[in-house]
């Protein structure tokens, strides 16, 4: 089960992808593209694919859960690119 939109813990997203470049489906998740907090796709696309990239089952919602909210208020808004905002979740992760 991928975390879906009913799932989310926050539901003040915007849910509209702006054009081909924002939409995760077409990105693919390049770790060099900043990733848009306020953007559900964007969200949706990220925590699911850190989610098995991580080896984490499908039923782990609470996780999930988790990460959503790390990345909306524990990630520092100056930290932007996929690849920035994993590696200073896999630091900080156990510690919050």
């Amino acid at each position: 089960m991928v975390y879906t939109k009913a799932q989310m813990v926050y539901q003040d997203y915007k849910w509209t992808a702006r054009a081909d470049h924002d939409n995760p489906k077409i990105i693919g998740g390049q770790e060099h593209s900043e990733l848009n907090r306020s953007e559900g796709y964007e969200m949706l696309y990220f925590i699911n694919s850190l989610a098995k990239t991580w080896g984490w089952s499908e039923s782990n919602l609470t996780s999930k859960q988790k990460l959503e909210t790390i990345i909306r208020t524990n990630v520092p808004s100056s930290i932007r690119t996929h690849t920035k905002i994993k590696e200073w979740i896999e630091g900080h992760y156990s510690k919050i």
